[in-house]
């Protein structure tokens, strides 16, 4: 079951507390991330495991973080890509990604991200404003990666169709209720946003929706199988989420749960979810 070639994991993030605290790691639940995580945490387990490349993401709605993560990149052989974030509300938008590829790593800026998650307003993506700063995104050949809740996936959907010439790359499946086990209404929204052929998901972040300490590979099937049946392995990609996912997980038990999640692929579709999708997606 494994793909030929080296893995790409589309997902994960690095931070150091010293430098800049993550304000969203909070609780009991959190705790055991609340420490730093860095490339010499990952780098061993990602070779061991096979991964040959990664895409960094993204973890707070700060300015000074981008740079950050390019220039990390830089030094890193193993980052082939980077989704940082900027303030899609502002007019200027596109002197601003095109000022974070100027810098240290700048060729490694892919894709850009928010937090949609934590906005009250449902169709925050709809807004004119914001609408502004996704054509700048689209403008600058980069992608955008979908934070979001369930809720949230019918305006995701609206943006898609009304921004055609920008890929949209739903992360973590759209955070399913894998704990309650109830495939709707997020299966049909799912659908709904698989049915633009500019979306594009992350088989990621599953094993934290569901119990941390008791998940199994069949709690999580329905939704792999839910994603896998609408974006096609051409449209799906890989992600560990970690070091997230390491609240439920190590790094090697995510990848052979993606690998069972997808046994019924060919070895073709599969090399396409482990590494081609990305690729292709983030231009590397």
């Amino acid at each position: 079951m494994r793909p030929s070639g080296p893995v790409v994991d589309a997902h994960h993030h690095v931070w150091d507390l010293s430098v800049r605290d993550q304000d969203w790691i909070t609780g009991d639940a959190l705790a055991p991330i609340r420490r730093d995580f860095s490339f010499a945490d990952l780098a061993p387990e990602a070779r061991a495991a096979g991964v040959g490349a990664t895409v960094l993401v993204q973890t707070v709605a700060v300015a000074g973080e981008t740079p950050e993560l390019l220039a990390l990149a830089a030094d890193s052989d193993l980052v082939a890509g980077v989704v940082g974030w900027t303030d899609l509300t502002r007019p200027d938008v596109g002197d601003t990604l095109a000022a974070l590829r100027e810098l240290p790593g700048g060729r490694h800026l892919v894709g850009v991200r928010h937090q949609v998650q934590g906005e009250p307003e449902p169709e925050w993506l709809l807004r004119p404003d914001v609408r502004r700063g996704l054509a700048a995104v689209a403008e600058a050949g980069l992608v955008y990666d979908l934070l979001v809740l369930p809720h949230q996936l019918p305006a995701c959907a609206k943006a898609a169709a009304d921004l055609p010439e920008l890929t949209f790359v739903l992360d973590h499946a759209g955070k399913p209720p894998v704990l309650s086990g109830a495939l709707e209404p997020w299966a049909s929204a799912v659908r709904a946003l698989a049915a633009r052929p500019n979306t594009v998901c992350k088989l990621s972040g599953l094993v934290t929706e569901a119990d941390h300490a008791t998940w199994t590979v069949d709690d999580l099937r329905p939704f792999a199988d839910t994603v896998v049946e609408a974006f096609g392995p051409r449209r799906l990609m890989f992600g560990s989420d970690w070091p997230v996912s390491t609240l439920a997980a190590s790094y090697v038990e995510v990848l052979d749960t993606a690998r069972l999640l997808t046994g019924s692929l060919d070895a073709v579709e599969r090399a396409e979810v482990f590494g081609g999708t990305a690729r292709r997606v983030y231009r590397f």
